[in-house]
């Protein structure tokens, strides 16, 4: 039964970082195309382009972390595990907690922002997107990260008690 859940969990979650990522890069890449043809044939700018561009890039960033956690391609320094190969199980445990810690906190302080950004109603210059949307990145990712944290200690649990 736990395994079904997880699997549904682990379907959701990809196809929402999958689909957010194509999505909003290609919006960034239209806008971004469009604004060098006007600039460059029409000598005419986009300024939201621009603006666009720097939402993609702090939600793709954190998308991005969701993803890496679950392909396991966290920047890590692996010096100890390469000279003492029998401690990579605690050591990765370790870091899943270290990594657990950081999405609470993500989620804690990333709701603390959005919630600042919602009672002072603020919104971008250009677009006036209200920033509680761009912030709201914050604490979802965070959930998300964890969650993709807890799947990559069950599937090291598992592996390591299958052998």
């Amino acid at each position: 039964m736990l395994g079904k859940f997880s699997k549904k969990i682990d379907t959701i979650m990809t196809n929402i970082e999958e689909w957010t990522l194509f999505i909003i890069v290609m919006a960034a890449l239209l806008s971004l195309f469009a604004n060098v043809v006007l600039r460059y044939g029409f000598n005419y700018t986009l300024a939201w382009s621009e603006e666009l561009v720097r939402i993609v890039i702090i939600y793709s960033t954190f998308l991005g972390a969701s993803v890496a956690v679950k392909q396991r391609s966290m920047i890590k320094i692996d010096a100890i595990v390469q000279i003492f190969p029998r401690l990579k199980p605690g050591l990765t445990f370790y870091s899943n907690i270290l990594m657990l810690i950081f999405a609470c906190m993500m989620i804690f302080y990333g709701y603390k922002m959005t919630y600042l950004q919602y009672l002072t109603n603020q919104k971008t210059i250009i677009m006036q997107i209200p920033l509680v949307v761009v912030y709201s990145i914050m604490p979802f990712m965070g959930v998300m990260v964890f969650i993709r944290t807890v799947q990559v200690m069950i599937q090291d649990f598992r592996t390591r008690h299958a052998n």
